[in-house]
């Protein structure tokens, strides 16, 4: 599965959502968000819309 982070600066109008996860994805995701110099949040977006699309145009 290839994403891509989302760049912060592209504001949508936003909710909060409450999410429990295991700390050993929690360890991978803080990772990946401070390799690539953002936030946790935005690297949790960033994947759930890849994969969201990849369904919507049929490669999951």
């Amino acid at each position: 599965m290839n994403w891509k982070l989302k760049k912060t600066k592209e504001k949508v109008k936003c909710s909060y959502k409450t999410l429990y996860i295991a700390d050993n994805l929690i360890e991978k995701i803080n990772k990946i968000a401070e390799n690539n110099d953002t936030s946790f949040n935005n690297v949790v977006i960033s994947m759930i819309e890849s994969c969201l699309n990849e369904k919507k145009s049929g490669k999951a």
